[in-house]
């Protein structure tokens, strides 16, 4: 390929045209190599952001991503190697369910994640709050634990599309975050390098996700599957609702006892459906009948099969196992509670990132990378949009280290939830499937 001139690219975009696929792989390996510098980058960004990247464009996107970096080789695995991946949320623990269903049912997962920033919640930071448990592992641990025992869940090494770090970075402080295409080379890259064959998305939509309506989150989600079906991956995606807490929890120790009330059969609701619904498309999407997936991924639940796969996750990872049979005596917990106790009404709406904001306010979130968390911390929210709520009985339990923290988080409460006083519909959970078929 001739010399690339870099000012010709960024002007040939800044005026909506598109560059090819060598073009792009080029452009961002100058980046990588230094040869592209931060400025030239950013202006390259804007101007993709302002006139948007085509399909072709955000393929060879991701492919240059994914040639910066090392791949994680899973082919010498026995099963189905699976890969899911949620876009974040609140209160949203559902790996730590649907990933032990998945090793249960006899798939391999080696979910490499991260840590929460902002309103979201990083799996990780949940899974530390079981004492103990490690999520450093090196590639052959990585490797002879999912042979092992189906499952493990760890950092991401600095090595994995490390362009992708320094894109994302970038992003972040020039206002060239929200584009579509960056978005998903940005997901797909990491779910392509990290190996599975079968990679499921979770893309949420509402007011407590990155992206707020649902045809965008759609539109995300079927740019992602085409990308990963243009890397000869089996890929699919669930479109789920955000408007409102996943779980009851928010909050990292808070999240843990969450998810295994769904396997201990302690829990019903929405984090238990979804988790369900997760666990049947990836089932799904290796082979299964769609209603044999289902009645498979109750059935792992039901039977505690999936509660045995998140001991042995736990005690292959160095944590305390008996957090599975007895939670409360080993998660860490926030030494004052207190409760919000709104007058008698229907829940209308939620802001699910204010949520995640008081929530983060109290330590269980960071304001940038780095910071400590506390992870005893949350909120416990009671009842979803339509449902009743009655005098003088909690709706939020309020987990705090200080009295005045729970103070701060008890006064905002009402810019968060609003009451009403007429019936309102419940909000759909599952909004599309994208790459599998209609129910």
């Amino acid at each position: 390929m001739a010399r690339l001139e870099i000012p010709v690219l960024i002007g040939r975009k800044r005026d909506g045209g598109e560059l090819s696929h060598d073009e792009l792989l080029a452009f961002v390996a100058a980046y990588v190599a230094g040869e592209v510098d931060d400025a030239q980058m950013a202006a390259f960004l804007m101007a993709g952001v302002i006139r948007g990247f085509s399909r072709q464009e955000a393929v060879a996107l991701t492919e240059a991503l994914l040639a910066s970096g090392e791949r994680i080789d899973l082919r010498g695995l026995r099963g189905p190697t699976v890969d899911k991946h949620s876009t974040g949320g609140v209160g949203d623990t559902t790996t730590l369910v649907v990933g032990p269903l998945l090793a249960a049912a006899g798939c391999q997962l080696a979910k490499l994640s991260g840590r929460g920033l902002g309103h979201t919640g990083g799996t990780l930071d949940k899974l530390e709050a079981i004492p103990g448990f490690e999520v450093d592992l090196d590639p052959h641990r990585l490797h002879d634990q999912v042979e092992r025992i189906g499952l493990a869940v760890a950092a991401a090494s600095q090595d994995l599309v490390p362009a992708d770090k320094r894109l994302y970075a970038l992003r972040d402080v020039t206002g060239t975050v929200a584009s579509p295409a960056l978005i998903a080379s940005s997901v797909m890259s990491k779910k392509l390098a990290g190996g599975a064959e079968h990679v499921l998305l979770d893309v949420k939509a509402g007011s407590g996700a990155f992206l707020e309506q649902v045809d965008a989150a759609r539109g995300l989600a079927e740019l992602c599957v085409e990308i990963g079906r243009a890397s000869d991956r089996h890929t699919a995606a669930l479109v789920t609702d955000m408007s409102q807490p996943l779980g009851d929890a928010i909050g990292n120790a808070l999240e843990v006892g969450a998810a295994l009330a769904v396997l201990r059969g302690e829990s019903t609701g929405r984090l238990r459906e979804l988790s369900l619904a997760l666990t049947a498309a990836m089932l799904e999407l290796t082979g299964e009948a769609p209603a044999a997936a289902a009645d498979r991924a109750a059935h792992l639940l039901d039977s505690g099969a999936g509660l045995d796969a998140f001991r042995d996750l736990v005690q292959a990872q160095g944590g305390d196992a008996r957090v599975a049979d007895a939670p409360d005596e080993v998660l860490p917990a926030a030494p004052v509670v207190r409760e919000w106790r709104p007058e008698a009404g229907v829940i209308t709406r939620f802001d699910g990132r204010r949520l995640g904001e008081l929530a983060a306010s109290l330590g269980a979130g960071r304001q940038r990378q780095g910071d400590t968390l506390d992870l005893a911390v949350g909120l416990v929210v009671h009842g979803r949009v339509g449902d009743e709520v009655v005098a003088d009985e909690p709706t939020v339990r309020v987990h705090a280290r200080t009295e005045a923290d729970a103070e701060h988080v008890l006064r905002q409460l009402p810019e968060a939830i609003a009451l009403g006083e007429e019936p309102v519909a419940a909000v759909p959970l599952v909004h599309a499937r994208v790459g599998l078929p209609a129910r």
